[in-house]
């Protein structure tokens, strides 16, 4: 004889299966967000590609600049040249990309906030992409000259400096995309603390392990191991850290008014 279904198996039966169902959709709907994000940045790449030359070009100044001549890349491998270009090609399509990725990221999150909370998308796109722009100047104009002057003249009476271009372009690039996601730290800071995961209080407690972070960090951005370098890594990500705090405060209050109206 069949088990007749009761009432309360039915409810739970219909959660789990809501919640699977639900579950899916989300992986679909990362795996549409994804698509789009792949697509954009196989277009800007592709375009990207045919003003690689004078971007490569760009990219060596600072080079240029530390041993006052001019810099002419070592090629050590027949495929190397062909993949520098393509290097340059992607970093160049992940910045031009940029704000198509995160409004991508913003649709795939938007789903889980309310009416009101939607509006934030004004504040959060051209904020985000501001950031990753400035940490990208950062570097170019601050971090970038000087560790290449650091390591283009040390013991320069013993070693001749003679960079291939995967080692010196793939350095700068680097920096550049790195040092870029760095500076976000400030946004997901608000939206971990927007959503309950962190607060204020725990990002206060916890500065000294911060610092740390932060220093581990930078060593693995900067290949450069002088302290001058590392200590102009750190300094902006501290006051990042600091912002990030506020920003956490603003981020908690908005989740626990949430709380007390559900």
């Amino acid at each position: 004889m069949a088990k007749a279904n009761s009432p309360l198996t039915s409810i739970l039966d219909g959660e789990l299966e809501s919640e699977d169902l639900t579950l899916l959709g989300h992986l679909n709907e990362l795996r549409i967000r994804l698509t789009y994000v792949a697509a954009a940045m196989l277009v800007t790449t592709a375009l990207s590609f045919a003003f690689a030359e004078p971007v490569l070009q760009f990219l060596l100044g600072p080079y240029a600049e530390s041993i006052n001549g001019v810099v002419e890349l070592q090629t050590l491998e027949p495929t190397e040249g062909i993949e520098t270009f393509f290097k340059v090609s992607l970093l160049a399509g992940t910045i031009f990309s940029m704000p198509m990725i995160l409004y991508q990221f913003w649709q795939f999150v938007v789903p889980g906030l309310t009416k009101s909370e939607k509006r934030y998308v004004f504040i959060f796109l051209p904020s985000a992409l501001l950031l990753f722009l400035l940490g990208i100047l950062f570097a170019w104009f601050v971090l970038i000259p000087a560790a290449v002057f650091f390591l283009a003249n040390f013991l320069g009476s013993i070693f001749k400096t003679d960079w291939t271009p995967s080692g010196y372009i793939g350095f700068v690039l680097r920096m550049l995309f790195w040092i870029g996601l760095a500076f976000e730290m400030p946004v997901i800071v608000y939206f971990i603390a927007r959503v309950g995961v962190v607060t204020a209080k725990a990002l206060r407690e916890q500065w000294r392990f911060a610092v740390v972070g932060i220093a581990v960090l930078a060593a693995i951005i900067t290949p450069s191991i002088d302290p001058v370098t590392m200590l102009l890594t750190m300094a902006p990500l501290i006051i990042l850290y600091i912002l990030s705090i506020g920003l956490a405060v603003v981020g908690q209050r908005q989740f626990e008014r949430s709380v007390a109206i559900e």
